[in-house]
């Protein structure tokens, strides 16, 4: 069952395009992991953003929780 809250996510863009995004504890968490991922990758067509969303949350069942659908940026 998927429940909307606001969330921070890591978002990867691939030409303009949200092609994945990542639930972060906090924005201090989210820059870190944006860095570490712009160094390890060719960052051609491809930009990382962090930020607060509204979204669509489920848990897995792994127990972990994953965005199922961004609604809305803030």
């Amino acid at each position: 069952m998927a429940i909307t809250k606001l969330v921070f996510a890591l978002c990867l863009f691939i030409n303009g395009e949200l092609v994945e995004h990542r639930i972060q504890e906090n924005l201090s968490t989210c820059l870190k992991m944006k860095r570490e991922a712009t160094r390890n990758m060719d960052m051609s067509n491809k930009q990382f953003m962090c930020g607060e969303v509204k979204a669509e949350i489920e848990k897995n069942i792994d127990g972990s929780i994953s965005i199922k659908k961004i609604i809305k940026e803030k």
